[in-house]
């Protein structure tokens, strides 16, 4: 199960392993096209001068041609007055200026501009701001998107039009097929309430783009820019969208009972979604989107880059969790594909920069900040500079998009897109394959020509696994460490099922380096170790593998349930660049909320679905649903009897699902504690029933039982069916999972 190479030198191993299965290589050795397709890294969102905010932070010259020079390679100029260059140029890349007021400062600044020409005094008033103060200009114009203003002068259309027509251009002119691939695209930046909503635009051809771009000008309801699209692909401009910062959404990138205008999550939503949007962005400068720790308490990996900031420096506690990452939006979808029979979030996997200057760093050895001047030397950086708020330690490298293509085309890499067959890293340039199938063989990928194999006899990342009756479905990865980064520690399959409206998830050690034993009660693999010296700053490749490889078969499966797997692969242990950086100022190295001074980078897969059939789906448990309790005459509890039922009580839970138990005592004053779980400490967390362990408030109101889970606020309404009480969550689409009772006293 557990395949690694040692022996030969790593160039030459990677070398070896790199051209036998048509991965792209750097520009001086690249592979041909390929049937087998290759793997091309590349920048899907970054921002110029040419948007009023990284205009307002300090990049006041270089635009997107800058940002193409930089991606191939050449030395670039940054705001902070020094000269920086990318570590490996890219395979492809596109600008992703904020639609909204795009190249407004640069047009208020042009007498012979339209918008000089309709509109002088703000044209003027502008002018006057950045003159004075950019950043003040940028409160101006992002008060205006925050709060749905709409200033005719800056939402006319002969205003953007000109800057569009030039960014479009712009990707033309670097366009160089086989070899670098630009696409005209643009940011959709919808901040109901200050929380994020925002999503990147691209286009296969450039020659049908609108004249001007759709933008929260227009509408800030995803629905209605789904609706643009739709239009725009009906009259042949094919394009996509790619949903990002949703750990900055506060909980409404992925909702599941209405959406942050109060319409219904349904079919139709969900298709529309689907449709329009294929991918989402799951790393980037502020932070990961993956998971979270209250989320996943059981993923010993879970605390990494975790953002605590709120969007534009609103004030506020930290953002709501569910809803605002990815891995729930999967359980969540699969949860509604069970009860529902639709799942809105079969999202392909996608990194990026979300940079506001034309260089972007990707490693934590070349660090230079991404916000301008705000953070353009160590000092600001290590000495608690901020931004909106924004503590320049919590910002990290950007995260890299890998598409799997038959070649390095606008035509072939939007397809892969489209299909969803890409993966994500922290910024590191490592080959990962992902292939789901039934009966793959145990020795697949030792074999040479074994990515042909896969692709026959199974589905690669981002795909549907046909549904077939027998065996448990098998998995190929494969992954090989970046020859310039830290080797690999370990690769993982991450799990996650639903069942009766709860969902859960399973994280498998599938490979790792060296002669470790997984725990035979958990399974878990023990950590690497570290050879991360502190004091100078550094790591060394003395532990770890260079390449890892495994067929797996879920020992888990139930062919009635429905699921999703994907791969996270994990480097050895290395220094953050705050270390490194720290260590060159004479300081120790920081640590604090979301962020540790010792990282390790990682990569993470899109998923492969598995959906029931229907007669699979009939052989699945039965769950108890609310219609059905109320149809054998069940009532809601009101206040007052939920108030004598639980306060002040210990209450037993029994959840249904799962058969677990749960003692719960609830005070007087408003708090709960979880004391027991089948009689184990309450740390020992259930995922399935978000029934999370220790002290938490609570509060009755309405007929229901509210309790906050990491964020979010989650409803219990409790029902009499004669003498036994049964209860039903908010968020388990209908179910009623929970036997209650009263605990008796000693």
């Amino acid at each position: 199960m557990v395949s690694e190479r040692k022996g030969l030198g790593m160039r030459k191993i990677l070398l070896i392993s790199i051209a036998a299965l048509g991965l792209a290589l750097p520009p001086a050795v690249r592979s041909e096209p390929s049937p087998e397709r290759n793997v091309y890294y590349g920048e899907q969102h970054v921002h110029t001068a040419w948007s009023f905010d990284a205009y307002a932070f300090g990049d006041t010259v270089a635009g997107p041609e800058e940002f193409y020079q930089y991606s191939l390679g050449k030395p670039t100029m940054h705001p902070g007055g020094f000269e920086v260059r990318i570590t490996k140029p890219l395979d492809w890349a596109a600008v992703t200026e904020h639609a909204e007021h795009m190249g407004i400062i640069q047009e208020a600044n042009d007498p012979d501009s339209p918008l000089r020409k309709s509109s002088p005094w703000l044209a003027r008033a502008l002018e006057l701001a950045t003159e004075k103060d950019p950043m003040l200009a940028f409160k101006i114009l992002t008060a205006t998107i925050a709060k749905g203003v709409n200033v005719e002068s800056l939402s006319n259309p002969r205003v953007l039009a000109p800057v569009w027509k030039r960014i479009v251009e712009i990707a033309d002119e670097y366009y160089e097929p086989g070899k670098f691939t630009t696409f005209a695209a643009y940011e959709w930046t919808s901040t109901p309430d200050s929380k994020n909503l925002h999503r990147n635009i691209f286009f296969l051809d450039t020659k049908k783009v609108p004249k001007a771009p759709f933008t929260p000008l227009d509408s800030s309801d995803p629905v209605d820019l789904w609706k643009w699209m739709d239009g725009q692909r009906a009259a042949g401009n094919e394009l996509l969208a790619v949903s990002h910062n949703a750990n900055l959404s506060d909980g409404l990138m992925f909702p599941t009972e209405v959406d942050h205008t109060g319409r219904p999550i349904d079919e139709a939503w969900a298709e529309a979604r689907l449709r329009n949007e294929p991918l989402t962005e799951i790393k980037q400068v502020k932070g990961q989107s993956e998971t979270t720790p209250g989320l996943s308490p059981n993923d010993e990996f879970a605390n990494y880059e975790v953002f605590v900031w709120q969007l534009l420096g609103t004030e506020g506690g930290p953002p709501r969790q569910y809803g605002s990452y990815v891995r729930q939006g999967y359980r969540d979808g699969v949860a509604l594909e069970q009860a529902r029979g639709f799942n809105p979030y079969k999202l392909g996997l996608m990194g990026g920069s979300d940079s506001h200057v034309s260089a972007v760093p990707y490693r934590q050895d070349n660090f230079f900040g991404v916000h301008g001047v705000a953070d353009d030397t160590p000092e600001k950086r290590i000495g608690g500079g901020k931004l909106l708020g924004l503590d320049n330690l919590w910002v990290s490298p950007a995260g890299l998009s890998a598409v799997w293509a038959e070649e390095n085309t606008r035509e072939a890499i939007f397809a892969g897109m489209k299909r969803r067959e890409t993966y994500t890293t922290s910024g590191v340039r490592t080959p990962l394959r992902f292939f789901g199938g039934w009966g793959l063989e145990s020795g697949l990928v030792d074999r040479e020509g074994w990515v042909e194999t896969a692709y026959a006899e199974g589905v690669p990342m981002g795909s549907d696994l046909p549904a077939k009756a027998g065996d448990a479905p098998t998995f190929a990865v494969w992954v090989v460490k970046d020859p310039d980064s830290a080797n690999l520690d370990r690769v993982q399959i991450v799990k996650g099922w639903s069942q009766s409206g709860q969902s859960f998830e399973k994280i498998y050690d599938v490979a790792w380096a060296g002669d470790r034993e997984p725990d035979p009660e958990t399974g878990r693999v023990p950590p690497i170790g570290s050879t991360v010296d502190l004091a100078r700053g550094t790591y060394t490749n003395t532990i770890g593998a260079v390449e890892l490889r495994a067929v797996w078969t879920d020992p888990d499966f139930d062919p009635s349930l429905d699921a999703f797997y994907y791969v996270r692969a994990l480097e050895i242990p290395t220094p953050r660049w705050s270390t490194i950086q720290a260590v060159k100022l004479g300081r120790l190295p920081p640590s604090g909320a979301g962020f540790q001074p010792v990282i390790q980078e990682r990569a993470w897969s899109s998923p492969i679905w598995y959906t029931p059939s229907a007669a699979a789906r009939r052989a699945a448990p039965a769950g108890l649903t609310v219609a059905e309790l109320r149809a054998k005459g069940a009532t809601a509890l009101s206040d007052a009897q939920l108030k004598e039922l639980v306060v002040g009580k210990t209450i037993g839970v029994r959840n249904t699902v799962t058969g677990k138990r749960y003692e719960i005592l609830y005070g007087t004053k408003g708090h709960r504690l979880l004391t027991e779980i089948d009689g184990e400490p309450s740390s020992l967390r259930e995922i399935g029933g978000l029934m999370h362990g220790g002290e938490a408030t609570y509060e009755i109101r309405d007929g229901r039982l509210t309790t906050d889970l990491a964020g979010t606020p989650f409803e219990v309404t409790v029902y009499a069916l004669g003498d036994d009480y049964v209860a039903a969550r908010s968020n388990e689409f209908g179910y009623a999972n929970y036997e209650v009772e009263p605990v008796e006293g000693p």
